[in-house]
């Protein structure tokens, strides 16, 4: 993967550049993000929005956001709040009055649909859905004229009048746009403008028509006073009929539709009719479930907003796809942003008993250890010290290979903030053979802090005490999909893609007492583990937290040097 350089230039600011320079615009410069809300907003939304709201803000303009509600069988007021929600987190800003609906356009949407059709440029068409979609033929046949195309206008207006009114039932005829039914752009073949649906939306009541994308999209900008309407690449060919729509309705100063290419993650979906199979298969736990692109899962498990922005930036804004980027690049920014922010604490996944035997029974003693190592501004905070501790199964090796400097029979490690230790016995389970405890002497001359730290050893471990543990529940996350998600093609299912060891629950986990109080969003850095977010599904008796990343990850590290 090819990381952009900081100087790469963002085109679409160029372009921007060159209509002021140039006074197409009496108007201030507005942007706009319309997500549908079909769904969760995802790291392609984040992208999108992020473009328009850089725009905006470089050149001093106006940034809106518009829910793109014009299919009420598939929108929810759930997603608008959920997509609204994010979006604010995201941008660190509210919306405010920037918040629009396409659906508080719809008499101003039908209105223009009858001057369409006054000036002989839409026509009601009686065609069913299959016989519309023969006629206008595909990429390698031309389309033919419909039977009802020259309808006489005052037919086509009073039906669609009737249409608006719910005389006609659905699927029994559309208003069509009169261009072209054989050009070579399929989408300029008499497209559908409206289509009958006796359905109440979740915001503007009872009606009977709803307006199709391509036709309410361009006016919704021009109603607004959008100057550069900001899209995916794959709306390049309905540029033509974007720019169509408001010529034949007469819009002054028209706002320009630019496309940029948009992002690819490796082993991620971003298509929302995907991602809805797999919450409502209960694949995953929902749409904010830690494992799932969303804005709103990627928040549950952690990531802060400044690391996705940043990642969104590194990517740049280009014209041409610049090939699938690596989901390790965003946690790269995940790392760099979590080390600089996340306060640390001890946390052990799979304890093991570690008895230290010539410590004093019922003996105890705080000790000082650093929120965050090298900034004295996070403060310390007091770990008990006794004679019973946790320490990771992990970190101890009964027959360790060379060059290995954690915890084995006969080999010293120091306990962070704390003294250094020798393991002296190891006690099994007698029929398993399972370790089952360690003991252990401490040197009462090496407490960290106190002049001790002048000893050194190579092995330093994270502990707890088993006087002040308290019991979590870590979250480990994998990728949701399998690697053969990379030859992803809609052929298949995307549920046969996923991946059944994305999740593993370690329900037996500790971590020191300092943590208790921690609540739903903070994320904290388990000293030599990884950097993990109290969730929400938290309660009194045990907290539960999500791993947002694990320490390290070389590769893009070295890049970014």
């Amino acid at each position: 993967m090819t990381v952009r350089s900081p100087s790469d230039s963002n085109f679409i600011a160029d372009e921007v550049a060159a209509d002021i320079e140039a006074g197409r615009y009496s108007r201030q410069i507005c942007t706009r993000f319309p997500p549908e809300p079909r769904g969760y907003m995802h790291l392609g939304h984040a992208k999108a929005a992020l473009i328009g709201y850089g725009i905006a803000q470089k050149f001093g303009g106006l940034f809106n956001v518009r829910m793109d509600d014009t299919n009420p069988i598939k929108e929810e007021q759930r997603f608008v709040d959920a997509m609204v929600r994010d979006l604010e987190w995201l941008l660190g800003s509210a919306v405010g009055e920037r918040l629009f609906h396409a659906s508080d356009y719809f008499p101003q949407l039908y209105e223009c649909a009858k001057k369409l059709i006054e000036k002989d440029l839409a026509y009601v068409d009686d065609l069913s859905p299959e016989e519309i979609r023969e006629y206008r033929g595909d990429f390698h046949r031309p389309g033919r004229p419909s039977p009802w195309r020259d309808r006489p206008l005052e037919e086509s207006l009073g039906l669609f009048e009737e249409m608006h009114d719910g005389k006609h039932p659905p699927g029994s005829r559309v208003l069509r746009a009169k261009i072209d039914p054989a050009s070579p752009n399929m989408n300029m073949r008499d497209p559908t403008i409206y289509r009958i649906l006796h359905e109440t939306h979740h915001r503007a009541g009872d009606w009977h028509i709803y307006p199709l994308y391509d036709y309410a999209h361009p006016l919704s900008d021009a109603f607004e006073g959008v100057t550069h309407s900001t899209c995916g690449k794959e709306f390049e060919g309905h540029r033509p009929l974007y720019d169509w729509f408001l010529e034949k309705l007469d819009f002054v100063e028209p706002p320009r539709q630019i496309e940029f290419a948009e992002i690819a993650i490796s082993r991620t979906i971003l298509g929302k009719r995907h991602l809805k199979k797999l919450v409502e298969e209960g694949h995953v736990a929902g749409w904010d479930d830690p494992r799932m692109p969303t804005i709103s899962g990627l928040r549950r498990r952690g990531y802060p907003a400044q690391a996705i922005r940043e990642f969104c930036d590194e990517l740049g804004v280009s014209s041409s796809a610049p090939g699938k980027v690596e989901r390790a690049l965003l946690d790269h920014f995940v790392r760099e942003n979590l080390n600089r922010t996340a306060p640390r604490v001890m946390g052990v996944p799979r304890p093991l008993k570690l008895v230290v035997e010539n410590y004093p029974p019922g003996q105890s003693e705080e000790l000082e250890a650093p929120n965050m190592p090298g900034d004295e501004s996070y403060g310390t905070r007091k770990v008990l010290f006794t004679r019973e501790l946790y320490i990771d199964r992990s970190d101890f090796m009964e027959e360790p290979p060379p060059k290995y400097f954690r915890l084995a029979p006969d080999r010293e490690v120091r306990l962070r903030a704390a003294y250094i230790v020798k393991c002296t016995k190891v006690i099994k389970d007698p029929e398993s053979g399972y370790v089952v405890e360690l003991r252990a002497t401490y040197d009462p001359e090496t407490r960290s802090g106190l002049g001790g730290a002048k000893r050194k050893v190579k092995g330093t471990l994270q502990w707890v005490s088993t006087q002040s543990a308290i019991p979590v529940e870590l979250r480990l996350y994998d990728f949701l999909l399998t690697e053969e998600v990379e030859d992803f093609d809609n052929t298949r299912s995307i549920t046969d893609f996923v991946n059944p060891d994305s999740l593993e629950k370690l329900e037996e986990s500790v971590a020191e007492k300092h943590l208790a109080d921690a609540k739903p969003g903070q994320v904290v850095q388990f000293e030599r583990v990884g950097y993990f977010c109290v969730d929400p599904d938290s309660n009194p008796d045990r907290l539960v937290l999500s791993r947002t990343a694990t320490l390290r990850d070389n590769k893009f590290r070295r890049i970014f040097k």
